[in-house]
C-alpha cells in the first residue's frame, strides 16, 4: 500500500524544514514547553485502568475539540477518534497513543515533582504520548498548517496487558476507518531516537488448576493445585531461551489458596511469552503447554489412591502479531532522516505496541518516543524527565508532514 509522497520520501526533508510555517511549529513547541508538561499532569491524573479508559477518552475527546479537530468522537470500542481533512482523503495518516495504563482504578496517579522529573505510575507509559498528540494538533492549527492528505487522531484502548490491542485492532479491522488507512504512527513512552519497526510476537495466558481440596493433614495426599503450577513454573524457568533472535517468558501473577492449613481447591497463574522470531515464540508456546500438562500428570500419579485428580484449564487471554515494517520502507526511511534533522541517533528497535496490528496487515506502521527521558515503567515508581521534549515533537511534525504532504 503505497503512503508517502515519493518527493518526500526520495528526496529527504530539506523542503520541510526550509518551510516558514513548519519554523512556526517549531517554535510553538518551544515556547509551549510548560504548558505541555502542565497538561501531561492533568492527562495522568485522570485513571486508566484497563477497561476502564473512558474518562480519560472524554477528557481527549474535549482537548481535540479546542484543538478545532472536527467532531472528535469516542468510537463503538471506546477509542477516541478526531480527523483533520487535508485537501484530500488520501493518504490517510493515523497517529495514535494508547489511553490505558497497567495500574488498577484505585492507584494514586497524581504526579510529583523532584527536580525537572515527575513521578507517578503511567506519566511516560503513555500519559508521554497522548499529551503530544494535543500539543502537535494544536501547533497545526495555530500555525495553520494546510496538508494534502489526511490525519487521524487517535487515543487508543487495550494496548496494555489483557486489553490485547483491542483499540487499534477495530480500528483497522471493524471501526469507520478500516481498510482506509495509508500508514500508522504510534507515540509510546518516552525517547527520541529509536524508531520501532519491528513488532515483537506475543502470546498470553491463563492457567487455572483445579482440585478437590481439603485438610493439609487429614487429606494429605490429595492432589493439590499450588503445587501442580509450581511445577509448572518450575518447568517453564528451565527453558533454554535463546539470546538471538531474543525470546523470553515470564510469570507475571499467580493467585490461588485460603489458608496455610487447607489444601486450595484452584490456582491460577498469568504468563507472557514473547519472542522476535515466530518459529521461536512457537516453541516456547509449544513448551509451555506440555510443561503445564506434565505438571498436571506429576501432580496426579503423586496423589493418594481413589482421590480426585487435578485438572488444568489453559486460556489463551492475548495474542499481539509478530512482523516488521521493513528499513528501507520510505516510512521508517522519513522517521530516520527527521530524527537525525532534529539531533536524534537514529536506531531501529522492536517491542510490542499498537504497530503490531498494522504492521501484521501489510500497513507501513512505526513507534516513536515522545521525547524525554523516562524510567521504571509500569512499576509505582515510574518517572519521566520532559527536558528536550520538544525535539521529539519536532520530529513527530515533520514525520507525519512527511507522509501526508504539506500545501503551499
Amino acid at each position: 500500500m503505497s503512503t508517502i509522497l515519493p518527493s518526500v520520501a526520495d528526496q529527504g526533508i530539506e523542503s520541510l524544514l526550509d518551510a516558514a510555517v513548519i519554523q512556526q511549529a517549531f517554535s510553538y513547541f518551544d515556547s509551549h514547553a510548560e504548558a505541555i508538561t502542565e497538561e501531561q499532569i492533568q492527562i495522568n491524573s485522570i485513571p486508566a485502568p484497563p477497561f476502564g479508559e473512558s474518562e480519560r477518552a472524554e477528557y481527549l475527546r474535549q482537548k481535540f475539540s479546542a484543538s478545532g479537530l472536527a467532531n472528535p468522537l469516542l468510537d463503538d470500542e471506546g477509542n477516541c477518534v478526531a480527523l483533520r481533512r487535508g485537501t484530500s482523503d488520501t493518504p490517510l495518516l493515523v497517529i495514535s497513543a494508547h489511553l490505558d495504563t497497567v495500574f488498577p482504578a484505585n492507584t494514586d496517579l497524581t504526579p510529583r515533582r523532584m527536580g525537572a522529573k515527575l513521578f507517578a505510575p503511567g506519566i511516560a507509559d503513555d500519559a508521554c504520548g497522548l499529551v503530544a498528540l494535543i500539543a502537535v494538533a494544536n501547533a497545526l492549527q495555530a500555525c495553520e498548517i494546510v496538508t494534502a492528505g489526511s490525519i487521524l487522531f487517535v487515543g487508543t484502548v487495550g494496548e496494555e496487558g489483557e486489553g490485547n490491542l483491542r483499540g487499534v485492532r477495530h480500528l483497522f479491522t471493524t471501526g469507520e476507518w478500516a481498510g482506509h488507512i495509508n500508514a500508522f504512527i504510534s507515540i509510546d513512552g518516552a525517547g527520541l531516537d529509536r524508531i520501532t519497526n519491528g513488532a515483537l510476537g506475543s502470546r498470553r495466558y491463563r492457567v487455572e488448576f483445579r482440585g478437590p481440596g481439603g485438610h493439609s493433614w487429614s487429606d494429605f495426599g490429595t492432589a493439590n493445585p499450588v503445587h501442580a503450577l509450581a511445577r509448572a513454573v518450575a518447568r517453564l524457568a528451565s527453558y533454554p531461551a535463546p539470546a538471538n533472535p531474543r525470546t523470553t517468558f515470564n510469570v507475571g501473577r499467580i493467585e490461588g489458596g485460603h489458608g496455610v492449613n487447607a489444601i486450595p481447591r484452584q490456582a491460577s497463574m498469568d504468563i507472557d511469552l514473547r519472542s522476535a522470531n515466530a518459529d521461536e515464540l512457537l516453541k516456547l508456546d509449544a513448551f509451555f503447554r506440555r510443561s503445564v500438562r506434565e505438571a498436571a500428570d506429576e501432580e496426579n500419579v503423586r496423589r493418594s489412591s481413589g482421590t480426585d485428580p487435578v485438572a488444568v484449564v489453559t486460556e489463551m487471554i492475548g495474542e499481539r502479531p509478530g512482523g516488521e515494517t521493513p528499513a528501507d520502507d520510505p516510512l521508517v526511511r522519513l522517521a530516520w532522516a527527521a530524527t537525525e534533522a532534529v539531533g536524534g541517533k537514529a536506531s531501529l528497535d522492536r517491542a510490542s505496541t499498537d504497530s503490531n496490528l498494522p504492521i501484521s496487515l501489510g500497513v507501513p506502521a512505526i513507534t516513536l518516543g515522545g521525547g524525554g527521558t523516562s524510567a521504571n515503567s509500569h512499576t509505582p515508581d515510574e518517572w519521566y524527565d520532559p527536558r528536550n521534549r520538544a525535539a521529539a515533537l519536532k520530529r513527530a511534525l515533520l514525520v507525519i508532514l512527511g507522509v501526508v504532504g504539506l500545501e503551499h
